[in-house]
């Protein structure tokens, strides 16, 4: 969608760690901490391919295949302005009643469509009323 729209599209992540997923809250964490090492992207990815079998040494496994400085990580993930984002991304997804993960908004809509054509129709209607 960024290349179809080039200078019209963003992307904003939001965190929303399942409780029923006991780690989802750790690798929420650990994306937000790679990010201060620039890694977000490549982290967040490997953190999205292997959800089901993420845990901490998974965790450590991925910080060490993208080079993350791993002190630095965990004292990172500790930081009280991490948790806080986390916090606050978790009620703002309850706030717009996202139940489960992904769940992608479109200028603040739910959207139902998650086909590329869907995509495209919701961002063209946003567009539309600019």
């Amino acid at each position: 969608m960024l290349d179809k729209n080039p200078g019209k599209v963003n992307i904003v992540i939001k965190h929303f760690p399942l409780s029923s997923h006991k780690f989802a809250r750790r690798a929420a964490a650990v994306a937000l901490a790679a990010h201060r090492q620039d890694k977000f992207w490549e982290c967040h990815a490997k953190i999205f391919k292997n959800y089901r079998s993420i845990n901490e040494a998974k965790v450590q496994e991925i910080a060490q295949e993208i080079r993350l400085d791993l002190e630095r990580l965990n004292t990172d993930t500790k930081d009280p302005a991490i948790q806080y984002l986390i916090n606050r991304d978790i009620s703002n997804g309850q706030q717009s009643g996202v139940r489960g993960t992904p769940a992608i908004f479109v200028n603040g809509k739910r959207l139902n469509n998650r086909s590329l054509a869907g995509f495209q129709q919701a961002i063209d209607a946003e567009l539309k009323k600019m």
